[in-house]
């Protein structure tokens, strides 16, 4: 496993956490267990080490038109403290990359891309560039640590003098002291329930964690690996790339048509997701529910009388709901409530259904 990167925590965590490879890099997948990890993020709080995302820092005075060209929302109704989630897509409105935009200075935006498309996402920005714009790669300077969960502020607030009840969600704050380190906090995250992100210097990494574990403590914060991270993330719909989004998908069929915005003007794969907007796509991004008993996983085929009509992106037991759910893409004909449908598992097809998503949602 010596060929995998490793973030800054990987002496800290190495002999607590049971380690895997994910997307090039050797990463926790648990500490105490996935269940009771997921638990304390729906209850109360977790730590992700989210080291490995990617940092793009793009500046100068056409940093904005440029972002505009790349992305598919719109980056102009941005102010200094916002962040916008958006996707980069190919001219035929694949989805190269989802990624958060963040406004730092009146000229600077960082971009935060996933760490598996990190060199292909560099590439596609060099290739497109244009216009008086400074494209900086800073993925190896930047730590990130994600705090999430109802109890998260309430944690952080013991570390900070800065109020962080001021920050709004998808909006942030630079230069906040956290436990004595210089952060980037942004009220956002990635498993559906109330929490911060923090951006700092990598070399900060390892004090800033051990920080918010002692802080957290009595709380009964957990730090939490990528087991929680992905049934989290899934039971509140938010997309992973590879499963829900490629190349071959459109936001329009991911059912991300909110973070396409075609009349703020031309943007690489407008034509199609613009048009896809407007009539409809041939596929969409569904819940399903099995009636059978049995998990849908990643690629297993769903069929309706026997004709293939998509498969399942991501599956599992939801850890919250305790029933076996999946999301799917379908061809658009067989995407409505309650639509009967079986899942090929193990060769054999069982009975499931089309539900409502997300299959959670916090209560504010």
């Amino acid at each position: 496993m010596s060929d995998l990167k490793r973030t800054p925590l990987y002496d800290v965590y190495k002999e607590q956490a049971k380690l895997i490879p994910f997307g090039g890099w050797e990463l926790p997948v648990q500490f105490v267990g996935i269940k009771q990890e997921h638990e304390a993020v729906r209850t109360k709080a977790g730590l992700f080490d989210v080291s490995h995302m990617g940092e793009v820092e793009i500046s100068g005075p056409d940093a904005l038109s440029f972002i505009q060209k790349i992305t598919t929302n719109d980056a102009a109704k941005l102010r200094i403290g916002d962040a916008q989630y958006t996707m980069m897509c190919n001219p035929e409105g694949g989805i190269i990359d989802d990624l958060l935009v963040y406004q730092t200075g009146e000229q600077t935006y960082l971009l935060v891309i996933n760490a598996a498309n990190i060199d292909k996402d560099v590439a596609w920005i060099n290739r497109h560039q244009t216009g008086d714009v400074t494209v900086k790669n800073i993925s190896d300077e930047i730590a990130q640590l994600a705090v999430q969960g109802p109890l998260s502020e309430k944690i952080l607030q013991t570390l900070t003098d800065t109020s962080l009840s001021e920050i709004r969600p998808f909006k942030f704050k630079q230069q906040v002291e956290v436990a004595g380190v210089q952060v980037l906090v942004s009220r956002s995250g990635y498993t559906g329930e109330d929490g911060f992100e923090l951006y700092f210097s990598a070399n900060d990494a390892p004090h800033l964690w051990t920080a918010i574990v002692e802080a957290g403590q009595p709380e009964g914060l957990l730090p939490c690996g990528l087991g929680a991270r992905d049934t989290l993330r899934f039971e509140a719909k938010l997309p992973l790339y590879g499963q829900e989004l490629s190349e071959s998908i459109t936001p329009i069929e991911a059912g991300l048509g909110f973070a396409v915005k075609p009349e703020k003007g031309e943007f690489i794969g407008r034509d199609v997701l613009a048009r896809q907007k407007d009539e409809g796509a041939p596929r969409k991004l569904v819940g399903v529910e099995m009636i059978d008993r049995g998990i849908p996983r990643t690629h297993y085929p769903v069929f309706v009388n026997d004709q293939q009509v998509g498969e399942i992106t991501t599956g599992t037991q939801s850890p919250t709901l305790k029933i076996n759910v999946g999301l799917a893409l379908l061809q658009k004909e067989y995407a409505q409530l309650d639509q009967e449908i079986e899942v090929e598992i193990r060769g054999k097809r069982l009975q499931a259904k089309v539900v409502k998503t997300p299959f959670y949602k916090r209560q504010k």
